[in-house]
């Protein structure tokens, strides 16, 4: 028969092991830009017996725990895939105070006044008070020095390549520059200074919670040569133990940057 601890003797032991990895953590091995696909909020609200909108919420005030988490570990960028194209199509009840959460969470990280606040995705499908609180967060944190903080809304992969790929081609086009001419000067980096993350170093490792093991269209781009990390924890459950764990598994690996 199996005796459960007691919280408080469960907590301490959580915490004493927590420390254990961490003080095992070699932090020239930690990954500077780690992307995260914060999955499973609803799933824990149901298993918890709570609402969906509780489980978004619950979800966003994990958030400035993570944060929190890289900031101690010197990760220097986190991208946040907060809603996805596919988001968009689910129904007005549910879209609705999940746009009001994460519009809540965003002014939150800006006022925060630790974290540079930059929006990834395409704003032209956001509702228009979602696209001025992420306009707003962005100019309010572009001096901080802080962890640079992408917060993915209304972010598809494929969405963020054509993307990129029409504003090459109005570019040029404003430049004059010929189809052929284009096509001749058309590479990686050239599509690379057109992607939301333009500038940025692309994710060393991406962490998906609540145990799917698939991207799902995220940072397909710049992915490439990612890490991935999948772990079996629903998003709002997420522990530092487990992010620490995600940390010592990348630093464990050797990465080729290849086949």
């Amino acid at each position: 028969m199996r005796i459960p601890y007691p919280p408080a003797l469960r907590n301490l032991v959580y915490r004493l092991y927590a420390r254990r990895v961490e003080g095992r953590l070699d932090h020239t091995q930690v990954p500077k830009h780690i992307g995260v696909i914060l999955d499973g909020n609803r799933r824990w609200a149901r298993a918890d017996g709570r609402t969906t909108e509780q489980g978004h919420q619950a979800g966003a005030d994990k958030i400035s725990e993570l944060l929190g988490w890289c900031e101690e570990t010197d990760v220097e960028v986190v991208t946040l895939w907060l809603l996805s194209t596919d988001n968009l199509d689910r129904p007005e009840a549910e879209l609705k105070p999940l746009l009001g959460i994460i519009e809540n969470t965003v002014r939150g990280l800006a006022a925060d006044g630790r974290w540079r606040v930059h929006h990834v995705g395409n704003r032209d499908l956001l509702p228009t008070a979602t696209q001025r609180v992420l306009k707003e967060s962005e100019q309010a944190t572009a001096d901080n020095k802080g962890v640079l903080v992408n917060v993915a809304v209304g972010y598809g992969g494929r969405q963020e390549i054509a993307d990129a790929v029409r504003s090459l081609l109005l570019e040029h086009a404003a430049r004059g520059t010929s189809f052929e001419q284009l096509a001749e000067i058309v590479d990686i980096d050239l599509i690379s200074e057109h992607l939301y993350t333009r500038g940025q170093p692309d994710p060393d490792l991406v962490i998906r919670t609540s145990g799917e093991q698939r991207l799902s269209g995220f940072m397909l781009w710049q992915s490439a040569h990612s890490e991935y990390y999948f772990c079996e924890v629903f998003w709002p459950a997420f522990r530092k133990v487990d992010f620490l764990r995600a940390l010592r598994d990348y630093a464990a690996r050797h990465r080729r940057y290849g086949f």
